[in-house]
């Protein structure tokens, strides 16, 4: 399937192991014309098979889906462990459009997923919710795959970020190179979600934020509406013409706050939008990632 398809379009497809495939379809063509290299979800170019070619290194999973032989070059052949950590609080249910953006984090796990499982990496999923923990570690099977887009289908937005006491499962003594996908938009009541990224990034593994915003809070654009409500306090504000500009400086001020402080913790950071194709986020974090690895 050719060509970047609209967060839109992808939100429509139900079945969640067939649109992180799709996704994913897309986004090695993509790689094609790249060079993204290194280990953990990060792929060298693939290019068509040529007589004479190292048959080890030949991809037979391509081959079942495009019915072509290609070569995958890599510079390094690591596995590692990936742990995706969602955040499913009642403020990722908020909406632009049809979809919110539980449903973009949904997808682009999903879609993450489905890439470390190709890249031969142990997969993990973990939900932020409800003040708890759900826990699903990380195994390297086909089976498994099955169990996280299972969980990812039934997770709901909900409730506060979960509490510092219900952390324990995330700190692991395991000796393997793990990469740490925290997805979520940040916002947080009680400072939960800054001290958890700090001691995670302690461990020395990598941790990478993709914080997920959607068009129409970064723009303000609430067309209609005169009174906003916080989807975990519950808390309500008038909308005017008047407040719009300031609450879009803003929000751009907390932004870039945020990036900061992240990065000066040693942690990798994205702002994505709802309204950007899955795979386009894709490739242009890990180009982003592999600069910042080089």
């Amino acid at each position: 399937m050719s060509g970047i398809i609209s967060a839109a379009v992808m939100m429509a497809i139900k079945d969640l192991a067939l649109a992180a495939r799709t996704t994913i379809d897309g986004f090695m063509q993509g790689l094609n014309k790249s060079n993204i290299k290194g280990a953990g979800l990060e792929f060298s170019q693939y290019r068509s098979y040529q007589p004479g070619d190292d048959l080890r290194w030949l991809d037979w999973k391509m081959y079942a889906r495009s019915d072509r032989y290609y070569i995958r070059e890599s510079e390094t052949e690591t596995s590692i462990s990936v742990r995706l950590l969602v955040d499913a609080s009642g403020s990722m249910g908020h909406k632009d459009g049809a979809f919110s953006k539980m449903d973009y984090a949904r997808y682009l796990a999903a879609s993450l997923a489905w890439l470390a499982n190709l890249q031969g990496d142990a997969i993990g999923l973990y939900a932020f919710q409800h003040g708890e923990l759900f826990a699903l570690p990380s195994r390297k099977d086909p089976q498994h795959l099955n169990r996280i887009f299972y969980q990812l289908e039934r997770l709901q937005p909900a409730g506060h970020f979960t509490t510092p006491v219900a952390y324990n499962s995330i700190f692991t003594n395991s000796r393997q190179r793990e990469l740490l996908i925290f997805i979520s938009d940040l916002y947080q009541t009680h400072n939960e979600i800054m001290p958890l990224l700090e001691s995670l990034s302690a461990y020395r593994h990598e941790v990478v934020v993709l914080h997920l915003m959607a068009d129409n809070e970064l723009n303000m654009d609430f067309a209609g509406y005169t009174t906003l409500q916080d989807l975990e306090t519950g808390e309500t504000m008038a909308v005017s013409s008047n407040t719009t500009q300031e609450h879009k400086d803003t929000v751009q001020a907390w932004i870039e706050a945020q990036r900061k402080y992240l990065l000066e913790k040693n942690i990798s950071y994205r702002l994505m939008r709802t309204s950007e194709p899955v795979e386009k986020a894709l490739t242009d974090f890990l180009r982003q990632r592999n600069k910042n690895t080089a």
